[in-house]
């Protein structure tokens, strides 16, 4: 048995459903953040670029990566579709923030958000352990897998 299959037949016996709670709540952060960033891309922007003179560079494409995977991840984790990749596609973005972003705004200061950020790297690890849980479309899909894709069991 190889370690992913090992992880997840311990996730699938040991994952208490008060877990789905906290799940849907980091899905509804992310994808707050995601609609702020896109609310008020500007100030995306000043935190990426500040006064360095990055955003002549080439990398002009940060923001929206950084906008789109806090929205449509966010969205993903809520319902528990493919958690584990979405919560490994959010730890670049979630270290970029603590190191390059918190750090630069005085640590701990009161209008710092890099407790915050660390929380939710940590919960979006321990979703990348533990997967979606028992109520979620990743389960729902792996319980109907043996149904096939036929289509016999739609209505009409």
């Amino acid at each position: 048995m190889t370690t992913i299959q090992q992880i997840r037949s311990w996730s699938a016996t040991h994952h208490p459903r008060w877990l789905v709670i906290i799940r849907v709540g980091l899905g509804l952060f992310l994808m707050a953040k995601g609609i702020n960033f896109m609310r008020d891309s500007t100030m995306l922007n000043g935190i990426l670029y500040g006064n360095a003179g990055l955003a002549d560079n080439d990398m002009h494409w940060l923001p929206i990566i950084i906008t789109w995977a806090n929205l449509l991840g966010g969205l993903l984790i809520l319902i528990g579709l493919w958690t584990r990749a979405i919560a490994l596609l959010q730890l670049p973005v979630l270290i970029g923030a603590i190191i390059f972003i918190n750090v630069q705004k005085a640590g701990f200061a009161p209008e710092s958000e890099l407790g915050l950020a660390i929380l939710t790297l940590l919960l979006v690890m321990f979703f990348l352990l533990e997967g979606s849980g028992p109520l979620s479309l990743d389960n729902y899909f792996e319980k109907n897998k043996e149904r096939g894709s036929h289509g016999d069991r739609l209505p009409g």
